[in-house]
């Protein structure tokens, strides 16, 4: 298959990983309220959990998480290193802007953890740790993948990998813009802290 052609079938594999709404899945499975309707409006892992099911907060996820993940390993296995990093691009679009849901996704915070499981596994690591102690810290999930997010970009720089630099750069201005409502209410003090129930 001619390269733009891989890579443009990467990043369709990607979306489509990325677009499956998990959160919203297992939320009305399990019978709770539409969860675009409570606090965030969003329908990621942190939204999920305010309905106090802890354990669908948790596969959610690690589904949103493996989507990102699975769509990186398969691309990559097919379509070596630019279809892996097309088909994260892929999967991190397709998480915020589902087609299934008129482009209202979730805040992307888990598919970003896992492209970087599956793109560089060590980076993932520190993104997750430094994200728990500031979690720990603050109680604000957001404020916590803002301040990590920002790392990223300049550790792939420092680490010679300007095609994950780049990506990344583009992945974390998304991830910002998706908690752009986030970061008004952190601002003004008024964001919901982890495990605070809607």
């Amino acid at each position: 298959m001619p390269q733009p052609a891989l890579l443009l079938v990467a990043l369709g594999l990607g979306y489509a990983l990325g677009s499956i709404p998990f959160g919203l899945i297992f939320t009305r499975l399990a019978g709770t309220q539409d969860l675009r309707s409570i606090g965030s409006g969003s329908i990621g892992a942190t939204n999920v959990l305010r309905t106090g099911r802890r354990g669908l907060a948790a596969a959610t996820l690690v589904c949103d998480a493996l989507k990102g993940t699975i769509a990186v390993i398969i691309a990559s296995y097919f379509g070596g290193a630019d279809a892996a990093i097309v088909a994260a691009a892929g999967a991190f679009l397709g998480h915020l802007f589902p087609v299934w849901l008129a482009f209202k996704g979730g805040k992307g915070v888990a598919t970003y953890i896992g492209v970087l499981i599956g793109l560089f596994p060590p980076a993932a690591i520190a993104f997750c740790a430094i994200w728990l102690i500031v979690a720990v810290v603050t109680r604000y999930s957001s404020a916590s993948a803002l301040v990590e997010s920002l790392a990223i970009p300049l550790l792939f720089w420092w680490l010679g990998h300007p095609a994950l630099a780049l990506l990344f750069t583009a992945l974390t201005l998304l991830l910002w813009f998706a908690h752009r409502a986030n970061i008004t209410r952190l601002m003004a003090g008024t964001e919901g802290k982890i495990g605070a129930k809607a």
